[in-house]
């Protein structure tokens, strides 16, 4: 398997790459991309993911809000935590710990698929204030088993698993790249497919994936979200194998305070096949929260002087 990719190589060719900074927070180095001003706005992208997610949705957004976009630990290019920290607990954690440094306290919080459970635990373990969440295709547990095990053959899998060694040949002939990505519902242009492959190659991303699946303690997630009074936004594609459409309605039970809004015939990557209808779906539930209302702030990235550099 190969290892993953460096900034030097691909940040040029990165999506929105103008946005990007590299922090120490905690105990790693982060790569995030901040753009914007207004009322900060967390976006956290899926497992699987990176910052390369929000190549579209990021951009619309940064019209109103102050947008705060990190790789989480193990993905893209923030470096990899401990194994015992690649667990929603940990990388909430972690995820404070960037905050801290950045000195924001999001209003807004945005989570694909596993970012949603990851903000969730920002908000019982590190008492982030969101007065609003959006989840796209949100997912307190993780996928179902059939699907995730394109990458792992049992739950107990970790990043020295001999599984992700054994990966190399599979990825090398093309066959776990596409299987992946075609169960995931979603059109995807070839620039896209490219990153995403770029980083299923990689034994540290990958190991971050499963050891994040098989750390996942949801049956606790599922317990402590009971409580959570603030507004949730559930945004619902109608075509996606990784998290079904009527998994909306059982998530949304969870909650006291949920509306569900579905985003049309599309798959797992929603925002990235309509980012503007999504956009519009997190400008809504910004508005209802009377978020939008609050002044202004200047800009986050002209607050930091390391800039993007390796």
């Amino acid at each position: 398997m190969r290892t993953t990719p460096s900034w030097v190589a691909l940040g040029p060719k990165w999506p929105n790459t103008h946005a990007s900074h590299f922090v120490e927070a905690g105990a790693q180095r982060w790569h995030v991309q901040l753009f914007g001003s207004g009322p900060p706005l967390l976006l956290v992208h899926g497992t699987g993911g990176a910052t390369h997610s929000w190549r579209d949705l990021a951009p619309r957004l940064a019209a109103r809000f102050t947008v705060i976009a990190p790789d989480l630990p193990g993905h893209g290019f923030t470096t990899a935590p401990r194994t015992d920290l690649l667990s929603l607990d940990g990388i909430a954690t972690e995820l404070g710990a960037l905050l801290d440094v950045l000195g924001v306290h999001p209003a807004v919080g945005v989570g694909h698929g596993a970012g949603l459970a990851v903000l969730l635990r920002l908000a019982l373990d590190r008492g982030v204030p969101f007065q609003t969440m959006v989840g796209i295709n949100g997912a307190l547990t993780p996928p179902r088993r059939h699907l995730w095990t394109l990458l792992a053959p049992a739950a107990d899998v970790g990043t020295r698993s001999t599984f992700v060694d054994g990966l190399g040949d599979r990825l090398a002939s093309g066959s776990l790249e596409e299987s992946l990505l075609r169960s995931m519902g979603s059109a995807m242009s070839a620039e896209q497919t490219a990153l995403y492959t770029s980083f299923l190659r990689s034994r540290r991303h990958m190991g971050a994936v499963t050891t994040l699946f098989a750390n996942w303690d949801a049956a606790r997630l599922q317990r402590d979200v009971l409580g959570l009074t603030l507004p949730v936004t559930l945004a619902v594609a109608l075509n996606d194998p990784w998290v079904p459409a009527r998994v909306a309605d059982r998530l949304a039970g969870r909650f006291q305070n949920v509306r569900i809004v579905e985003i049309g015939d599309c798959g797992h990557l929603a925002h990235e096949e309509k980012p503007g209808l999504v956009e519009t779906v997190i400008v809504e539930s910004a508005q209802r929260a009377s978020v939008l209302t609050r002044t202004s702030r200047p800009a986050l990235a002209d607050q930091l002087t390391n800039g993007a550099r390796e």
